[in-house]
């Protein structure tokens, strides 16, 4: 089965066109490294070996910086395989789409060193085909995203100009209703933040004036919202759950937390987690009760009709 895959290439998209004409993806992280043999099946023993090589060269960075910039690194270089799907942003309001052809390949003293060659489909993604939640996904301002989510849509956009249509398959996506209204709950809280409770402690992790902590991703899928404490001495892991939810969401939330307290947080700081949903019930409260460090929320959706 095709995976999905978002890839910028070069800050604000400047190496899409190189990239478009020499038929490849790359990143410039570490870029003086052949990672050649060096990349293991695993993400987390990736980040273990060049994580402190990326803090030993920028000691203003973070942790949180640190993995994102490694696990875009290991995703581009391994992560994706021969035949799934990247779409980049090509710096002109369109996006390329393409097939991944090749494993791995270093490029020393080259733009975006750390390579796969691609096949771009002929035709480019128009902004303006794009769906609210798929645009917001495309713009996060993340190296390598996972687009599974966008699956169905991107299939069909690209439906058009390929051989043959690529299939959306039903155990990716139980329900796309559900799946839609999470994503629009997540994305209206990112543009709202400020005026949230949580914003009054808390901000989105960013990274050079972008967010970086939407969809961060962990070793466990991503996180929906990776946020801070003002004072630097919490971070926060943010569930978004549409409508009633059950204590099940306990033990994913926990993972997320558990991947965040091992790999990203500093030994000052401390780790906790927000659940946010529409309501929810006595398992989760029950589940709720003996943790001292998640706390539950609720949001209210209003809607108003007006005589034109």
């Amino acid at each position: 089965m095709k995976n999905y895959y978002r890839i910028m290439l070069g800050p604000g998209s400047k190496f899409a066109e190189q990239c478009e004409q020499g038929n490849f993806i790359g990143v410039d992280f570490l870029e003086d490294i052949d990672l050649t043999n060096r990349l293991p099946e695993n993400w987390r023993d990736f980040n273990k070996e060049f994580v402190p090589i990326y803090l030993s060269r920028y000691p203003e960075k973070n942790k949180v910086t640190a993995g994102l910039a490694c696990g875009s690194l290991w995703t581009l270089s391994k992560g994706i395989r021969i035949g799934d799907i990247v779409v980049s942003p090509n710096g002109k309001g369109e996006y390329l789409a393409g097939e991944i052809a090749s494993d791995y390949e270093y490029q020393h003293g080259s733009i975006l060193p750390h390579r796969r060659r691609i096949r771009w489909f002929d035709s480019l993604i128009e902004r303006t085909q794009l769906s609210a939640s798929l645009r917001n996904a495309l713009s996060i301002p993340i190296t390598a995203t996972n687009l599974e989510r966008h699956r169905e849509a991107i299939s069909q956009l690209i439906a058009g100009f390929t051989r043959e249509a690529i299939k959306a398959t039903d155990e990716t996506i139980e329900d796309p209703y559900i799946f839609a209204l999470e994503m629009q709950l997540e994305d209206f809280l990112v543009k709202n933040w400020k005026y949230t409770e949580l914003g009054r402690k808390y901000e989105i992790y960013q990274e050079d004036g972008q967010i970086v902590g939407q969809q961060y991703p962990s070793d466990t899928g991503p996180i929906d919202i990776l946020a801070i404490s003002k004072d630097k001495k919490e971070i926060l892991v943010i569930e978004l759950k549409k409508g009633k939810v059950s204590d099940v969401v306990v033990g994913q939330i926990q993972r997320y937390m558990g991947y965040v307290k091992e790999e990203l947080a500093e030994k000052n700081q401390t780790v906790k987690g927000a659940i946010i949903a529409f309501e929810s019930d006595n398992r989760l409260s029950r589940a709720l009760s003996v943790t001292n460090n998640i706390e539950f929320y609720t949001y209210k959706v209003s809607f108003k009709l007006e005589k034109g």
